[in-house]
């Protein structure tokens, strides 16, 4: 029988053989029983893995995908609650078999022990600050003195304001809120860095989220950090409302994603920029980028919109050759494409 794939959930600092029970209400599969993820050591290191009939791309259905992410955060979680640093693999990567796996930790093992020297005890919290009474704040913002007069002038106007007035004071409103919105902001990390080691700050999802933001802290200063929020959620009851998440894996930092190259997309990658010879250095595949990413540029073009795929895929295929020419050249040879052709990076590294 054919060794079934593998899912790895993430890498963690240390070769102990460990075996976690995961319910089958985590897995994406509709499983009758309940599945174990495990460890497979390599040196000083080992992937947390569970096995899997399908080795394949993410699922299409917007149900089983959100098992996937629930069931990935609850068993690295669950790993995390033993006191094991966790580097989270992207959702959704797959290995053929257990020798890929260990390929993977062979391949990355002088990232992953430079991150696992970065991250040790360490955990991220995800803080959320909204507005409290978001309506008082937008009335508030449209009494600034600028936009009260600029809103008076227009109504002594005969006609009153047209449309184009109106979305001027739309825009003079949300600019006054995103100036408060900042100089909160600004407040609120003042306060919380001094017990932080780290923050990246997240896009906010609606009007009413004034700071979305993922701290990296050290473990043992967990308690002393909610404590803080707390405090902050307290004593700003009137203007904001806090919400903290975590401990959580440091998804917003260190998020590995391990890629297999194929021959296939790399032949078509280096034709995609003119690249026809057998052999090219990382300067002759930059400057291919550049000349063929200027000459196709919506920018450069009239024409913009049936280019702006163009530039998009020979974009992908830069990057592409990026990752795998690793070293000043390489071969494009079919008979010298490398069996274990592995890339693997950081999403979400900071800069």
């Amino acid at each position: 029988m054919a060794e079934s794939g593998k899912y790895i959930y993430g890498i963690i600092n240390s070769n102990t053989r460990v075996q976690l029970t995961i319910p089958k209400s985590l897995l994406p599969e509709a499983n009758d029983e309940p599945a174990a993820a495990y460890t497979i050591p390599h040196q000083d290191l080992a992937a947390l893995v569970r096995d899997c009939a399908d080795a394949g791309p993410l699922p299409r259905t917007q149900e089983t995908l959100a098992r996937l992410l629930v069931g990935h955060q609850a068993v690295i979680e669950k790993i995390m609650a033993q006191g094991t640093t966790v580097i989270p693999m992207k959702l959704g990567t797959y290995a053929r078999d257990e020798s890929e796996v260990k390929a993977i930790l062979d391949k990355g093992y002088p990232l992953l022990k430079e991150i696992m020297t970065k991250i040790v005890d360490k955990i991220e919290i995800d803080v959320v600050a909204t507005w409290s009474h978001f309506n008082s704040r937008v009335k508030d913002a449209g009494e600034d003195k600028e936009i009260r007069e600029f809103k008076e002038k227009l109504l002594s106007q005969p006609g009153g304001p047209t449309v184009n007035d109106q979305m001027k004071i739309g825009l003079m409103i949300k600019k006054a809120l995103d100036e408060k919105r900042a100089g909160v902001t600004r407040d609120i990390l003042d306060r919380l860095q001094a017990i932080s080691e780290e923050v990246r700050i997240h896009d906010l999802m609606d009007d009413r989220m004034v700071m979305n933001a993922a701290f990296l802290i050290a473990r043992v200063r967990h308690q002393d950090f909610e404590a803080k929020v707390e405090e902050l959620n307290r004593t700003s009851r009137e203007e904001l409302d806090f919400r903290c998440v975590g401990p959580l894996p440091l998804y917003s930092y260190y998020t590995l994603e391990a890629k297999k190259l194929r021959y296939e997309e790399i032949e078509r990658a280096r034709r995609m920029l003119g690249l026809l010879q057998e052999t090219a250095t990382r300067g002759e595949i930059k400057n291919a980028h550049r000349a063929l990413a200027f000459s196709s540029h919506p920018d450069t073009r009239s024409d913009a919109p049936p280019f702006e795929g163009k530039f998009d895929e020979i974009t992908r295929a830069y990057h592409l050759l990026s990752e795998y020419c690793r070293t000043e050249s390489c071969s494009f040879k079919e008979a010298e494409f490398p069996q274990n052709a592995l890339v693997i990076k950081v999403l979400g590294s900071p800069s």
